[in-house]
């Protein structure tokens, strides 16, 4: 009995100091936390009717974006309306209606639960003055609502990269008629909690 009892002591030694190894490395892992930026970039289809009518056009864009972050640290839930008042329709298709610009960030260091939840639900705006003036007025489905006219499209996902401020996750909303796209970068910034 006592034999069998050293035995079974003598294989939990080593069970322990397995343990004991990795209690400080999930530690560790632990303390590294995470905070989100956001930012926006407007740009229009080749065959959008405002790149092929009003090259050199003035206007201006709003939209709304809703937006969850919720973690321990954290929480966030809000309604984002962004505008844009000065805006030069550009002379060609490859460039943006709107430059990339930052439309929120975390200021707290927070666990790791995956990105915020991002939705465009409305795009709105015009380009133009008097008769050749181009009105957007683009809203995502509802159900029980008949389909709007220029419907905008939310959630489109884009292959994720990076650039100088370091790896993102893009998504894309756009509109159906007015063929504006409103892309949103979801930057992951590592930190320390």
């Amino acid at each position: 009995m006592r034999f069998r009892r050293f035995w079974n002591l003598l294989a939990l030694v080593p069970l322990a100091f397995g343990i004991a190894q990795v209690g400080p490395v999930l530690g560790a892992a632990a303390e590294m936390g995470v905070r989100h930026r956001i930012d926006v970039m407007v740009s229009a289809e080749p065959d959008a009717p405002v790149l092929s009518r009003l090259k050199g056009a003035r206007g201006e864009l709003s939209f709304t974006v809703r937006l969850s972050a919720n973690s321990k640290e954290s929480k966030f839930f809000g309604m984002l309306r962004p505008s844009f008042p000065d805006i030069v329709v550009p002379d060609g298709p490859g460039k943006p209606l709107v430059q990339q610009t930052k439309l929120w960030e975390e200021d707290v260091c927070h666990q790791r639960r995956g990105l915020p939840k991002v939705t465009v639900t409305q795009l709105g705006g015009h380009f133009a003055q008097g008769e050749g003036r181009i009105e957007i007025s683009a809203i995502n489905r509802h159900i029980g609502v008949l389909v709007p006219p220029d419907e905008l499209t939310p959630g489109i996902k884009l292959d994720q990269g990076s650039d100088s401020f370091g790896l993102f996750y893009a998504f894309r909303a756009q509109s159906r008629n007015s063929r504006l796209n409103v892309d949103l970068k979801i930057y992951p910034i590592d930190c320390f909690l």
